[in-house]
Parts: structure tokens; C-alpha cells; sequence
């Protein structure tokens, strides 16, 4: 039984672990809300055209489904989560320091496709990191996931207000600054206790991907995420071509972001599946991608905007609660790698075309990611009586 003398210890680990996560997130997710939306307006204002822009951009996605998977794997194995993301981050600045000082496509493209190495696997190894946290201290998930959506509305927003009021091509160095304030967060995450290692941890990877349950919940979620393509590589861009202006853009990315927001708050309270979550998620994505193809006026896209809370962040409530269902906690980071590899997998692909669609048909490629959702839909609910099975458990090793 726990004495009175630790408890307060319990409870100040406790917090110092939560408070120095919400902290990392915000910071990562910073440069994210810098870097998806004004990266692309970067590269088209140093002089890159569509069709390298798609395919420069694919690069972080072709990274999740070749490098990150191994990355991941060996954080886990060595028990050294943390301090993979310490060093994912630090590559991180480095990276796009790097990427600043360029301006060719192939150098561009090469430098960018090493510094995406070391950036992608942060997301996955923090998820992991966090899941452990939750399962340790007993937290909720999603509260401390707001963090990061909330620096990214923050960092888009400044990113907006800046666009007015600096040269485009500058946009880079405030993606860097924000990648050195990651690094500062990053020296303050706390250890956590190590998971006893497994027996049976040689074959857990190829156990996991055995299990079909697992298979439909990251590909119904990367099918449903990857229809985000298309918004996150042109939009910007796109809109500045209707005449909106930089801060606007910032408004509307940051009226999505504080949707997210409310869910991830609210998402304790959630009495539903999550599969059920992740079928509602893919339906949105399906009517916010027809209606924002059809041109809507200001107004209106505004509000399809607030859709983003569903098409992202109940999807990604629900995927991260079916993955702490499914997947044995020794093998987190391992599941969060594959998840990440099958989503880039596909982001990759949809990126590489969208530069090509988007060329020949404009606001027309929010109809194939609508086709994407939907099929990220159909698949998670025909698979939902099987995730409502019994999940593994820990000592089958996956």
C-alpha cells in the first residue's frame, strides 16, 4: 500500500510529466502549424513549380513508410523513446536550417528527403511516449493531445499575421525557429519507468500484422487522413489564388484547429466506439471535401472549416483509442510505426498525384479525396463487429 509521503510524489510525477508533454507538444505541433500550410507557399515563391511542389511534399510521407517503421522499432527495443525524440528533433532544426539555404529543386528535394528522416518518427514516438504516460499516471489521452493542437492554431496564425508583412521566402525561418523551441522542450520530458522486455518481443512485429483487426483500424484511418492531402498541400495556395489573404488563410486553418480542439477536450466524455468515431470522421471528410470543391464563398467555407474536428480529430481519437485496445503496451511505439508507415504510405501516393490533378482539374481533387474518405468509412464499419471482439492480449506478444 502506498504510504502518505509518496503519494505526493505520485502526484507531482505526475503533473511534471504532463505539464513537460503539453509543453513538447505545443512546440512540435508549432512548427507543424507553420509548416503545412506555408511550406508549400514557400517553395512557390522561391521559383519551385506544382509538379515538384507535389512531389517535394510527398517526401515526409514516403519517410513513413520506409525509414520511420525501423526508427520506431529500434526506440522501442532499445527502451529509448525519449531519447529518440530528443534526437529527432535536434536532426529537425538542423534539417530545415539546411533546407532554408537552398533553392534548387533536386538539392532541395534531396536535403528536405533527409531532414523528413529524422522529423516524421517524432509524432509516433511522442504518441508512443504519451500512451505510456497515460497508461502509467492514469491520464487521459486527448487533454494533453489539445496542446499540440492549440500551438498549432498559434503558430499558424503568427505564421498568417507574418505572410502580410514579410517577403514569402523568409516563411522558412520561422518553420526553423519554432524547430529550435522543440528542441528546448524536449530537454524537459521526464524518464518514465521501463516495460519489462518480452519473450516473445523477436516476433511481435510480424504477430502484429497478423492481426486483421489492426489492419482495418490504420488503414480505415489512413484512407480517412490521406483525404486530407489535397487541404494540406494546396489550399493555401489555392485561396491566395481567390484573392484571400494571408491572415485570413491563418483563420480558416486556425477555425479547423480550434474544432480539433474541442474534441480532443471533450473526448473522455465519448461514450461511443471508436470505430463508430472513425466512420463519423470519414462521413464528414466526405460532404467538407465535396462542398469545399464546389468553390464556396467565405462564409460558408468557414464553416466548413469547424469540420475538421470530426475529419481529423474524431478520427484520430478514435484510432488512438482502438490502438491502445488492440495493441499490448510493450509494443506501442512498434504499432504507432506501422500505423504511421501505412498512412504515409498512402500519403505519399496521393501527394505525388494531387500535383498532377491539381494541374489539370484545380478544386476538382477534393472529389477523389471525398472517394478516399468514404472508402476509409465503408472499411472501418464493416470491420467493427471484429473490433469489437476481444482484443490480444499482452502475453500473446501482439
Amino acid at each position: 500500500m502506498q504510504s502518505e509521503s509518496q503519494i505526493p510524489i505520485a502526484a507531482s510525477r505526475r503533473r511534471r510529466f504532463a505539464v513537460s508533454l503539453a509543453l513538447f507538444y505545443s512546440a512540435v505541433f508549432a512548427v507543424s502549424g507553420t509548416h503545412l500550410p506555408f511550406f508549400p507557399v514557400w517553395l512557390k515563391a522561391i521559383g519551385i513549380d506544382a509538379a515538384w511542389i507535389g512531389l517535394i511534399n510527398a517526401l515526409p510521407a514516403i519517410t513513413r513508410f520506409t525509414t520511420l517503421p525501423q526508427v520506431t522499432a529500434f526506440a522501442e527495443k532499445r527502451q529509448a523513446i525519449r531519447a529518440a525524440m530528443m534526437v529527432s528533433v535536434l536532426a529537425t532544426a538542423i534539417g530545415f536550417t539546411a533546407v532554408g539555404l537552398q533553392q534548387q529543386p533536386l538539392a532541395l528535394f534531396l536535403i528536405y528527403a533527409l531532414t523528413c528522416m529524422m522529423w516524421t518518427p517524432t509524432m509516433p514516438l511522442t504518441d508512443a511516449y504519451a500512451l505510456r504516460g497515460v497508461a502509467r499516471y492514469g491520464l487521459d489521452y486527448g487533454p494533453l493531445r489539445l496542446w499540440g493542437s492549440a500551438a498549432f492554431a498559434a503558430g499558424s496564425l503568427a505564421c498568417g499575421y507574418l505572410i502580410d508583412s514579410i517577403a514569402a521566402r523568409d516563411l522558412i525561418w520561422i518553420i526553423v525557429a519554432w524547430a529550435v523551441v522543440a528542441v528546448a522542450a524536449s530537454l524537459l520530458l521526464q524518464p518514465l519507468d521501463d516495460l519489462r522486455r518480452k519473450t516473445t518481443e523477436r516476433h511481435a512485429g510480424k504477430a502484429l500484422l497478423r492481426d486483421a483487426g489492426f489492419w482495418a483500424i490504420i488503414v480505415s484511418a489512413a484512407l480517412i487522413q490521406g483525404s486530407h492531402v489535397a487541404y494540406y498541400t494546396f489550399s493555401a495556395i489555392n485561396w491566395q489564388l481567390h484573392g484571400i489573404s494571408g491572415l485570413t488563410i491563418a483563420g480558416l486553418w486556425t477555425l479547423g484547429v480550434i474544432a480539433e480542439i474541442v474534441v480532443f477536450a471533450l473526448s473522455p466524455r465519448f461514450s461511443l466506439h471508436p470505430s463508430t468515431m472513425i466512420a463519423i470522421g470519414g462521413l464528414s471528410a466526405v460532404v467538407r471535401w465535396i462542398v469545399t470543391a464546389n468553390e464556396p464563398p467565405l462564409a460558408l467555407l468557414a464553416i466548413v472549416q469547424l469540420g475538421h474536428g470530426f475529419t481529423f480529430g474524431m478520427t484520430i481519437v478514435g484510432t488512438m483509442n482502438l490502438l491502445v485496445q488492440r495493441v499490448p503496451p510493450h509494443q506501442i511505439a512498434r504499432g504507432q510505426g506501422y500505423y504511421a508507415a501505412c498512412n504515409g504510405l498512402l500519403g505519399a501516393t496521393t501527394s505525388i498525384a494531387s500535383g498532377a490533378i491539381y494541374a489539370r482539374i484545380g478544386d476538382g481533387l477534393y472529389y477523389v479525396m471525398a472517394a478516399m474518405a468514404a472508402g476509409g468509412a465503408l472499411l472501418i464499419w464493416s470491420a467493427r463487429h471484429r473490433l469489437k471482439a476481444q482484443p490480444q492480449s499482452e502475453a500473446s506478444g501482439g
